[in-house]
C-alpha cells in the first residue's frame, strides 16, 4: 500500500490549479489524485476518492466554504485546506469553524506550501501569521468545534449504513464487498470514513454504537404506539 499523500485540488481557475498538481507531483512523498473545477465537483470527489489531503479554493462556483462543510461532515477522513487569495477574516473564521484543519495564501512559497501540507497531514493546522492576532480576538468566548449530534448513526450516508449494518453482522470488509458489489479497498475507505464520524476506534466500537442506536430506535417506536394506543 501506497505511503504517499494523497492530494486532491478543487480551484477553478484551471492553470493554477494545474500548475499546482505539477508542483506537488514532484515531491516524492504527494501524490496527486484528482482535481475539481467547483464547490459541486469537490464534493463528488472527496466522495469517489477519499483523498487524505483536499486543497480547496473559497471563491469558486457552487461556493467553496460550502464544499469544505459538505466533506467535513460526510467524509471527515478527508482533511480540508483552504488555498486562497482572501485574507478576510469572516472569510478565515468560516473556514475554521466549518473544520478545515489549514487556511493558506495563495502567495505562499512552493516550500512552504508542501511543508504545511505534511504538517496537516500529521495531524497539525495552520493559520498565516499575519492572520492569528485577529484570529484570536474572533476566538474569545468562541468555540470552532461543531456540535456533534445525539445520534452520529444517524449522520451516516445510505452507503455508509449499509456499510455499518455489515459490520454489525460481523462481516469482513471482503464480504461486506461481495455483498454490496464493491471493491474490498473501496469498502476500507468507508469503514475508516465511518470509524471517523461515529468518533470510535475500531470495528467493534463501530457496531457496538450501531446495536446500541438500533435498539434506541425501536424503543421510541415502541413508545410512541403505546402513545398512540393511550397505554
Amino acid at each position: 500500500m501506497s505511503d504517499k499523500i494523497h492530494v486532491a485540488i478543487a480551484d477553478d481557475h484551471v492553470l493554477f490549479r494545474e500548475g499546482l498538481a505539477a508542483i506537488l507531483a514532484a515531491e516524492e512523498d504527494i501524490q496527486v489524485v484528482g482535481q475539481a473545477g467547483s464547490a459541486q465537483e469537490a464534493v463528488h470527489l472527496a466522495g469517489s476518492l477519499l483523498p487524505d489531503i483536499l486543497l480547496l479554493d473559497i471563491d469558486m462556483p457552487g461556493n467553496g466554504l460550502w464544499a469544505a462543510q459538505t466533506i467535513t461532515e460526510q467524509y471527515p477522513v478527508t482533511r480540508i485546506v483552504i488555498l486562497t487569495a482572501s485574507e478576510d477574516d469572516d472569510n478565515l473564521m468560516n473556514a475554521l469553524t466549518t473544520g478545515a484543519r489549514a487556511y493558506i495564501l495563495k502567495g505562499v512559497a512552493a516550500r512552504e506550501l508542501t511543508r504545511i501540507l505534511r504538517a496537516v497531514w500529521a495531524g497539525e493546522s495552520y493559520v498565516p501569521p499575519a492572520l492569528a492576532a485577529s484570529l484570536l480576538l474572533e476566538m474569545r468566548g468562541q468555540g470552532l468545534k461543531p456540535k456533534q449530534p445525539a445520534d452520529p448513526v444517524n449522520e451516516l450516508t445510505e452507503r455508509e449504513r449499509q456499510i455499518l449494518e455489515g459490520l454489525a453482522a460481523g462481516l469482513s470488509n471482503k464480504e461486506i464487498g461481495q455483498k454490496l458489489f464493491l471493491a474490498e479497498k473501496t469498502v476500507k475507505h468507508y469503514v475508516t470514513n465511518i470509524l471517523q464520524k461515529l468518533q470510535v476506534r475500531n470495528r467493534v466500537e463501530a457496531a457496538l454504537l450501531a446495536q446500541r442506536s438500533g435498539q434506541e430506535n425501536v424503543d421510541k417506536k415502541l413508545k410512541l404506539q403505546r402513545r398512540e394506543h393511550g397505554e
